[in-house]
């Protein structure tokens, strides 16, 4: 039996993402945009049920709330191509439109205010559930209704639902305070660190810097990644980390099985996210995609996995020149590219080679391999990653 996971989308970093994130998914389960089931696609051995649930008239409907405290991104969404895929009764937006102006107090109080009825639409699509596993939630913790309202909801379901777990995809900000015109962002991501340090089971980190990195270096097609872009590449963390729980093998079908290894601790639960192979949209099928977690001294690093042949869901829009095809990326590949800091999200220092030892170990790992993958040279490749000493552990891991 599939156990079900909600999603919440805050914000406008959380809506945009998260809209991304659900045409991927729709994409990979044969669902189209309106919610009706594609040809050939009841025939995949998939668990849909997972992230979607089948309405009245037979169509996947997202077990998703998308939120916000003005109705700019989400009229957007509702007049876009995904308009007839949302449950209409799972959208909240401030009764005065006004935002929360980058003020987090501002996000916080309007939705402790309107936690009544948040929590009404949580109720409702927990019911839809036969077995609820947990929630996760997208947002930014530099603007006002991503942090405020998002450390209010994190709140607001713990104390609600204190046995499911809770996941969370958090955008941080640039590094480079020139590069932001929020100057409280300091301010909104520290207050919002604390709820995701005290409420979160685990915290996928995104860290803009690096992501501006990847889209401008990895993608070398694109001389000047877009917002898309950004949203692009994080909506492909989020999809390949729930890609073992919507094609069922024989390990890790369960959110909590994911993060059982991945967070040892009950604190040591910020995840580092990277990906392998990355191309420009629209052009490649990758012969094999993969997700790492790694751990840093004494934060755990996570890295997720996308299914490969999903290609043109990294960017929208802008004339790009094509790159030459992946026609071949062994299991090795994979993991040895999933180490190197360029692939990684976050801004920070974790191979062997550029730190000293202390700083560069890991608490836990975990790479998803998609395709067809021989388990034979993915026991050759750990074997080699062990005897040249690629990824150190720390010593005192519980397990």
């Amino acid at each position: 039996m599939p156990r079900e996971i909600i999603s919440l989308q805050v914000g406008q970093c959380g809506n945009q993402v998260g809209t991304e994130y659900w045409k991927q998914l729709c994409r990979e389960h044969g669902i189209a945009y309106d919610g009706s089931e594609q040809a050939g696609a009841g025939e995949a051995e998939d668990a849909k049920e997972v992230f979607f649930y089948q309405a009245d008239d037979g169509r996947w409907t997202p077990r998703a709330l998308l939120l916000d405290l003005e109705p700019r991104v989400i009229n957007g969404i509702q007049a876009g191509e995904v308009r007839q895929l949302f449950n209409p009764e799972n959208v909240f937006l401030s009764t005065h439109g006004g935002g929360a102006g980058n003020n987090w107090a501002s996000g916080y109080h309007q939705a402790e205010d309107s936690a009544e009825d948040i929590l009404d639409m949580l109720d409702r699509e927990a019911g839809y559930a036969d077995s609820l596993e947990g929630f996760q939630l997208a947002h930014s913790i530099a603007g006002g209704t991503g942090s405020g309202m998002g450390s209010c909801l994190l709140e607001l379901i713990s104390d609600r639902f204190p046995k499911k777990l809770l996941q969370t995809f958090s955008v941080f900000p640039n590094q480079n305070e020139d590069a932001s015109d929020v100057v409280v962002q300091p301010y909104n991501s520290i207050l919002t660190l604390k709820r995701l340090a005290l409420d979160a089971d685990a915290v996928v980190v995104l860290d803009n810097t690096a992501l501006n990195r990847i889209a401008s270096k990895q993608l070398r097609a694109l001389e000047a990644p877009s917002v898309q872009h950004i949203n692009g590449l994080v909506a492909t963390v989020m999809a390949a980390s729930s890609a073992t729980l919507r094609w069922p093998g024989y390990m890790h079908n369960s959110l909590t099985g994911l993060l059982a290894g991945l967070a040892p601790l009950p604190r040591c639960h910020l995840l580092m996210a990277a990906y392998t192979p990355l191309s420009p949209p629209q052009l490649v099928v990758a012969a094999g995609a993969a997700g790492g977690t790694q751990a840093l001294p004494q934060t755990p690093a996570r890295a997720m996995p996308q299914t490969p042949a999903a290609a043109g869901h990294v960017g929208r829009g802008g004339a790009i020149e094509p790159l030459p095809q992946v026609r071949r990326t062994t299991v090795s590949d994979v993991q040895r590219r999933l180490l190197q800091e360029g692939n990684a999200m976050v801004s920070a220092h974790h191979s062997a080679g550029r730190r000293s030892a202390e700083a560069a170990k890991h608490i836990a790992l975990l790479h998803i391999i998609q395709g067809d993958v021989d388990p034979g040279q993915v026991h050759k490749s750990l074997a080699e990653i062990r005897r040249k000493q690629a990824v150190r552990f720390i010593d005192w891991a519980p397990a």
